[in-house]
């Protein structure tokens, strides 16, 4: 980790926009997170739990008949097989655990899928702290069982009727909890944004994705190298981070570079390529998406300075979890940069994606999944990946109202 980075700043992005009351326990989670996170016993602690309570490691998945179907090796990183049935369980223990040595005994938490409240309330049962989740009415609306599976664990929901009533509005109810109750309370910020540490944070307990991705692929007899491209959807973008982390500074080797990747003007050396998937709603161009690294501009929001959505823009996508006006700030640096291709898929796009990986693999994907499924196939069908790594990040049970309102079966 550079200097810069260890203070939350991604080449400009990132950092600390947060009134000064906030400051001080921001900077005493940073300190703990410095001083605690990276030692022997807590890992130890986060690994065994991420085992036998999460279900790690998860399996990689060769999808034979989507890479029959368009002509490129596609992997899955099954996260969707995890304990709560998505990504969201890792970097809640981690953070659960975190804040036990802290010594606080309450959780908060926005949510908006309903995967990470559930997380939350799962960590929150399990280590006998309080939890309290906060929900975009909308949301709360369109993911019923999930708040049901939040309030069965004991967790309290609020259902937060302000604004557009989604995510953006969960965040700022729990902050201005966090902000009236930094003595006793933990907030439990479910992606990589947000104020310094959470981003750097939030993505090192993801980083288990990557970490575990990388050796699995290394391992396949059939590769025993990296993959071409890595793809993932982006919201907040936490599932992409963690993916991606492991693979930011890898090349593929001379050996297995084959004569279709010189053919379409590879080199030999070239770092696996990474992809991100947004929330292109009714499309990048048009007044409704979710899309702020496609179709946005530079901003500050939630504490921290990233890509935004324009303000005559209305925040939208049939997945509530990629229904977020902001992103991580280290995505809005990769942006920048030009290290990760980020594009906006439709409603439409993930539907097709969702329903397909349904029906040609028996795996049904979590709506917000499906953006990085549909990415995933544009590029195998441009032909210049012979291997494609997606995480998938989440299963499709929250999803089942939703589809079942789309499609004629």
């Amino acid at each position: 980790m550079t200097d810069r980075e260890s203070t939350g700043e991604f080449e400009g992005y990132g950092g600390r926009y947060v009134p000064e009351p906030l400051q001080e326990p921001l900077d005493q989670l940073a300190a703990a997170y410095d001083d605690v996170a990276s030692t022997d016993e807590f890992q130890a602690d986060f690994r065994d739990h991420l085992e036998s309570f999460a279900g790690r490691p998860t399996p990689l998945y060769h999808a034979k008949n989507l890479s029959e179907r368009y002509g490129a090796e596609i992997y899955l990183k099954r996260e969707d097989l995890l304990h709560g049935g998505a990504h969201k369980i890792n970097n809640c223990l981690g953070q659960a655990l975190l804040a036990k040595r802290a010594g606080r005994d309450r959780l908060i938490a926005e949510t908006g899928a309903g995967q990470h409240g559930v997380a939350t309330a799962m960590v929150g049962a399990l280590l006998g702290l309080e939890t309290e989740i906060y929900m975009g009415k909308k949301d709360a609306q369109r993911q019923a069982m999930n708040v049901f599976r939040m309030r069965l664990m004991g967790a309290e929901v609020n259902e937060v009727t302000r604004g557009g009533e989604g995510l953006a509005d969960a965040v700022d109810a729990a902050l201005e909890d966090f902000a009236a109750n930094v003595d006793d309370t933990h907030y439990l910020v479910g992606s990589v944004v947000g104020p310094d540490p959470f981003p750097r944070m939030v993505r090192d307990f993801q980083s288990v994705i990557g970490e575990e991705a990388r050796e699995q692929f290394q391992n396949l007899e059939r590769t025993g190298d990296f993959p071409d491209a890595a793809v993932a959807c982006v919201g907040g973008g936490s599932n992409a981070i963690g993916l991606f982390h492991a693979f930011r500074d890898v090349r593929k080797t001379s050996e297995t570079s084959s004569a279709a990747h010189q053919n379409a003007k590879r080199s030999e050396d070239d770092p696996v390529e990474f992809y991100g998937a947004e929330g292109g709603g009714e499309g990048a161009e048009s007044s409704r998406h979710a899309a702020p690294l496609a179709k946005g501009q530079d901003d500050t929001i939630h504490g921290m300075k990233t890509r935004v959505i324009d303000d005559d823009v209305e925040v939208h996508s049939v997945s509530a979890g990629l229904d977020y006006p902001g992103v991580g700030p280290e995505h809005a640096m990769f942006h920048a940069v030009g290290r990760c291709e980020y594009t906006g898929i439709t409603d439409e796009e993930a539907l097709a994606a969702f329903r397909e990986l349904s029906e040609t693999e028996g795996i049904i994907p979590a709506l917000e999944s499906s953006h990085a499924i549909a990415r995933a196939i544009q590029l195998a069908e441009e032909g210049e990946h012979e291997t494609i790594l997606v995480n998938l990040s989440g299963r499709g049970d929250k999803d089942m109202e939703t589809a079942a309102e789309k499609f004629e079966l």
